[in-house]
């Protein structure tokens, strides 16, 4: 009896071994077993995946498990083409930075090479409407500054010597007959009288010389031709006991109070040129010097060879600072237009085209083609491929665009 309950004590002791041993070793098991791994991916580029560990072959990078109910971690699908995803961590590495594409009034400016000319209504050509021969040069070399009414040449004339005397005769035979009863008689002389002095004026004999010939009573052997206007002397064509006649061309002079700067436009920017828009000039001999003027005129052909426009500037020379032939840089001054602008930072210019990033959220990057217009201030009008609102990136889009071509 003794040895029947020792036996049924051993059965119970193993088969509560067995039921421990199945419960709980088995609940051991589960606690300590690790998760399934599915497959590893590239974690810089999730869509890129291997059943095996490794190292991604686009980054050199490590490639990291996913474990069963991970698979939404890494968001796997593909970036539609054109677009580039970048993980949060590597936007700040690379100093991923943004702006907004937004309408702006924009006072720009452009920029172009210049040169300075005469103002072409303040030049003068001296010339006698007298034949004969010069006697006397008093301006003898170019480069000479004149005033108005400054002597330049004395001349003698025959036929302008003997309307002197006819003159001087028709005043006599008026002082003689200033007590003649025949009023007719002393209409007709003062009528010559006033003939010969109009002569003597069309030929641009100056009033002080036709007072001097009717106070002295002498005809004057050699008539004074005077400077018509202030300034320097660009041309001289004339020497003592030269001939000359009415088509000699004396003397050119030039007022260079004044000049004309013309400036080169570029055939895309000339439409933003207006007339009186304010310009200013600077010259690389002059620091720090800057003249102001306005545009006065608009040349309306574009120069076949350069393709620029003709843009004329005119400026105020105080000092006679500005010599013509001389080059310089102007800048003309657009007016106020509402443009869709972005920083000029956001736009990669391949050449042959521009290229801006937007973003689309979750890191990924849209590449976008865009058409540029004018530039200022460090903002670039976009003509298309752009809507107002859009988030671009203005820093860092050269290294995204880079990841963009290395994927």
């Amino acid at each position: 009896m003794k040895n029947v309950a020792i036996l049924i004590l051993i059965a119970a002791a193993a088969l509560g071994g067995f039921g421990y041993g199945r419960w709980y070793g088995k609940s051991v098991a589960a606690a300590g077993s690790s998760p399934k791994v599915l497959y590893w991916v590239d974690p810089m580029h999730p869509w890129y995946k291997s059943d095996k560990p490794g190292i991604a072959p686009d980054c050199g990078m490590k490639l990291v498990p996913v474990y069963s109910g991970e698979e939404q971690k890494y968001g796997q699908e593909k970036p539609s083409p054109g677009t580039v995803r970048i993980s949060e961590a590597k936007q700040q590495l690379i100093g991923v930075e943004f702006g907004t594409a937004e309408y702006e009034t924009v006072s720009g400016a452009i920029h172009a090479a210049a040169r300075v000319t005469l103002d072409e209504t303040r030049i003068a050509k001296v010339q006698s409407k007298l034949e004969g021969w010069v006697d006397q040069v008093f301006v003898d070399f170019t480069g000479k500054y004149v005033n108005k009414g400054d002597p330049l040449l004395t001349i003698y004339s025959p036929e302008a010597l003997a309307t002197q005397q006819e003159y001087l005769l028709a005043m006599k035979a008026v002082h003689l007959m200033h007590d003649s009863p025949v009023h007719e008689t002393m209409d007709s002389t003062e009528n010559l009288v006033a003939a010969a002095k109009k002569r003597l004026e069309l030929w641009d004999i100056t009033d002080r010389q036709i007072e001097e010939i009717a106070r002295t009573g002498r005809t004057l052997q050699n008539l004074t031709l005077d400077s018509p206007i202030a300034g320097f002397v660009t041309e001289r064509g004339v020497f003592p006991k030269q001939h000359v006649t009415p088509e000699t061309a004396l003397y050119t002079i030039a007022d260079l109070s004044t000049v004309w700067v013309i400036a080169d436009v570029f055939e895309y920017e000339a439409a933003n040129i207006r007339l009186n828009a304010p310009a200013s000039m600077t010259l690389a001999y002059l620091p720090g010097r800057v003249f102001h003027g306005r545009v006065s005129y608009i040349l309306p052909q574009v120069d076949p060879a350069t393709r620029t426009l003709k843009v004329r500037i005119q400026l105020d020379n105080p000092g006679y600072a500005l010599k013509p032939e001389m080059y310089g840089d102007v800048e003309l001054r657009t007016g106020g237009v509402r443009r869709l602008v972005v920083p000029r930072s956001a736009v990669l210019n391949s050449g042959d085209r521009q290229i801006v990033f937007v973003d689309k959220g979750d890191g990924n990057f849209e590449q976008r083609e865009v058409k540029v217009g004018a530039e200022a201030d460090g903002r670039v009008e976009i003509l298309s491929g752009l809507q107002p609102g859009e988030r671009i990136v203005t820093s860092g889009n050269f290294l995204i665009d880079s990841e963009s071509k290395l994927k």
